[in-house]
């Protein structure tokens, strides 16, 4: 296995879909029920190749990813050769809390209320280490989340 293999959970979710890889792989509903019961290792199998095309379509497609903790912002544009990252520390006393759900516009305007809060912006880029899709792999496994362009674009006008 290239990733790891989808959990029951999130099988079920992608059920409509599983049923299309088997049919793509001439299982019928039949075949997979049989297949289950009297040759598993060959089931679990085909769940691992199923993860993996999931994994790697879901992968190739991503363009930006965050990471909150309390009082840091990561977010993370994830081109073809090289990942970008802006983020955004927060210090001293200050009630701001990168952990709630908020938008772009919610986070200026509770900073700009904050005159106690000290805003450390700073930036990194760097090429992959290895496959791309690997790389992103392991970051949504450490606790990123696939996030769109905003809060990217606001930290990089925040910076100019």
């Amino acid at each position: 296995m290239k990733y790891r293999r989808l959990d029951k959970e999130e099988l079920q979710e992608l059920e409509q879909e599983f049923i299309r890889f088997l049919a793509a792989n001439t299982v019928t509903a039949d075949d997979w029920q049989k297949l289950k019961k009297e040759q598993p290792e060959k089931a679990e199998d085909l769940i691992d190749v199923f993860s993996d095309v999931v994994f790697e379509k879901t992968l190739s497609k991503i363009q930006y990813l965050q990471h909150r903790s309390t009082k840091d912002l990561k977010v993370f544009r994830c081109g073809e050769e090289k990942i970008e990252l802006l983020g955004m520390r927060i210090a001293g006393d200050t009630q701001l809390d990168f952990t709630k759900n908020q938008s772009p516009q919610e986070m200026i305007a509770l900073i700009q209320k904050e005159p106690n809060a000290k805003i450390q912006l700073y930036q990194a880029e760097k090429n992959y280490k290895g496959e791309r899709n690997r790389e992103l792999f392991e970051m949504l496994e450490n606790g990123c989340l696939i996030d769109n362009e905003n809060i990217f674009k606001m930290l990089e006008s925040l910076k100019q």
